[in-house]
């Protein structure tokens, strides 16, 4: 009973329930290699656990006998495997098999990056180069701004000059400008346009090399990769990544120059107000990254708490069936309203924290720039500051505020980016299945179709402690139907899936014509020997007549009318008798 205690301590010590779901998740499955040296050491932390937090054995047996999904045979397993206990409540999973070493981390290889980059490095220079000169007209605009406002001033003080020489006098500084911003918007959609053209080529790359290599793995990866996550790489991954890349490239190297743009020109206008800025700043940027540390491990906790509620949404809605036999929909309705609840509540704090933080961000920011413009004044007053140097000063150090915050946005941006890419590439670096390459084929005119299965022994690679057919012997002659019976979980599919050759035998041997499927190429074999239907068929996203030809492509439309016309006879005959 010691291995039933560790497995169930866990569910007991969380008020749950172990779930009666699918059988992924409940079945126990494995050998009893380690298991002892296992359970000891679960044991014995269970055994201190439960002095310290004083729990009571019998509802610790309570647990076992209150939910009918665990019974004496399931007992009996645990005593003798090595076990994964889900609890459904929790959503947890206890596991009391030997430790497995953790997968590496992912990292991302510029270098392979830079593969699908290289085939649009002038669109990229381009883009680079519109970019670093839109910086550079943003730090001078200011200046210009500076200008005209200084002109104004000379008018407003000589209001004696005629309208001819105030139209004189302002025509240059504001054709300058003028200038500035038309420039500021042709490189602007010149650098936008560009990075929007290599980002979408780098993208569509990117999906083409990664469903190929995905396509070509073996069936056994599928089995052990949820679809969504497969289909998460082709889509939300590569989004991720393509906006990183456009949105880090252009708004990142703008930002930074002009940061030091800016920061140079607020020096050259007035080194006091410089001064105060630059005093006032550190307390600011402490604050906000105090406050910001706290909301983003609130927002991490929030999407994890999200998760859970759809888990629970999820794993019930896949499970309707059992739900429903057992009678259990307001149980479910009931442990999904505690979950979004949570949910809820932790999104409302983490509303208050960025309503704070922006509120506060604000004032402090505000008030920056109000003791810029009262010291600004007083150098105003004194002669030691013109007008249009105020008002570039203010633009500038603006200028600098909005950089800064758009560069610590980035910096997240950049590590969901670098991340997306990792996983992306990390599929991108897998083998192709040996099984899709290579091989011999079997001419018309040799193939007899003589089958044999020959002392065959297999266990799928997601189970290998399962064996499904061992030492299995069976012989099909040319030109004979067969039909395998047999209960559910006995292997009638894994014949078919060995004879496809989606899995390679652990032992023994298949032969067609007495060749080792093995030595054969997969592909013409699954394409032009062995036809394969289902047990649920599906239809592609496409029309009736591509659907019927999926295995056949090369078939005409006077063999497809043929087709239907033999289906439609076939059942009017149905219909009839």
């Amino acid at each position: 009973m010691s291995v039933l205690r560790a497995a169930l301590f866990t569910c007991h010590n969380n008020s749950s329930t172990i779930s009666r779901y699918s059988l992924r998740k409940c079945v126990l499955q494995g050998r009893s290699q380690n298991v002892w040296e296992a359970a000891k050491r679960e044991f014995t932390k269970v055994t201190r656990r439960c002095a310290r937090e004083n729990v009571n054995e019998s509802k610790l047996a309570s647990c076992i006998l209150k939910f009918g999904g665990l019974g004496i045979t399931t007992a009996c397993l645990l005593k003798s495997c090595n076990q994964i206990v889900f609890c459904k409540e929790a959503r947890r999973i206890s596991d009391i098999s030997p430790v497995t070493p953790s997968e590496p981390e992912l990292t991302f290889e510029w270098t392979k990056f830079f593969k699908y980059l290289y085939p649009h490095i002038w669109y990229l220079l381009l883009a680079l180069s519109s970019a670093l000169i839109v910086a550079l007209l943003n730090i001078q605009i200011p200046q210009c701004v500076g200008s005209v406002i200084n002109v104004l001033t000379e008018i407003c003080q000589n209001k004696s000059d005629s309208a001819k020489h105030v139209i004189l006098q302002l025509t240059q500084p504001a054709f300058v400008l003028g200038r500035m911003y038309f420039a500021q918007a042709f490189f602007t959609f010149i650098y936008i346009y560009t990075l929007s053209h290599v980002g979408e080529r780098v993208a569509v790359s990117l999906r083409q090399d990664l469903f190929k290599s995905i396509i070509m793995q073996d069936i056994a990866f599928f089995d052990k990769t949820r679809s969504g996550e497969i289909v998460s790489r082709l889509t939300s991954d590569i989004q991720d990544f393509k906006s990183s890349f456009k949105t880090c490239i252009s708004q990142g190297l703008r930002s930074f120059t002009q940061i030091i743009g800016c920061i140079v020109s607020v020096i050259v206008i007035s080194p006091q107000l410089t001064t105060l800025v630059v005093f006032s700043l550190p307390p600011i940027i402490f604050v906000g990254t105090l406050l910001g540390r706290s909301l983003r491990k609130l927002s991490m906790e929030a999407q994890s708490q999200v998760a859970k509620s759809t888990a629970v949404c999820e794993e019930a809605i896949q499970n309707i069936r059992t739900v429903r036999a057992f009678a259990a929909e307001e149980k479910e309705a009931e442990m999904f309203y505690k979950e979004i609840e949570r949910s809820s509540d932790l999104y409302e704090r983490l509303g208050f924290g960025i309503s704070f933080f922006q509120a506060g961000t604000n004032l402090l920011l505000n008030g920056i720039l109000l003791s810029t413009l009262y010291f600004g004044g007083q150098l105003l007053s004194t002669g030691q500051l013109s007008p249009g140097n105020l008002m570039a000063f203010l633009m500038a150090t603006q200028t600098i505020q909005k950089s800064l915050g758009q560069l610590s946005v980035l910096f997240g941006t950049f590590v969901r980016g670098q991340s997306a890419g990792a996983r992306i590439f990390q599929y991108l670096d897998m083998p192709p299945s040996p099984m899709m390459t290579g091989g011999d084929v079997i001419t018309d005119k040799s193939l007899a179709g003589n089958i044999v299965f020959k002392n065959v022994t297999f266990s799928y690679p997601t189970r290998p402690n399962y064996v499904i057919l061992e030492n299995f012997n069976l012989h099909i002659p040319a030109g004979k139907t067969v039909a395998i019976v047999g209960t559910s979980g006995n292997g009638k599919s894994t014949v078919a899936a060995l004879l496809e050759r989606f899995y390679d035998v652990d032992e023994g041997s298949i032969t067609i014509d007495g060749r080792d499927i093995r030595s054969l190429n997969s592909s013409y074999l699954r394409g032009n020997v062995l036809g394969y239907i289902n047990q649920e068929p599906t239809l592609f996203a496409t029309s009736i007549m591509e659907n019927i030809r999926y295995g056949r492509q090369d078939a005409t439309d006077e063999e497809f009318n043929q087709f239907r016309s033999l289906r439609q006879l076939r059942k009017q005959m149905r219909t009839n008798s």
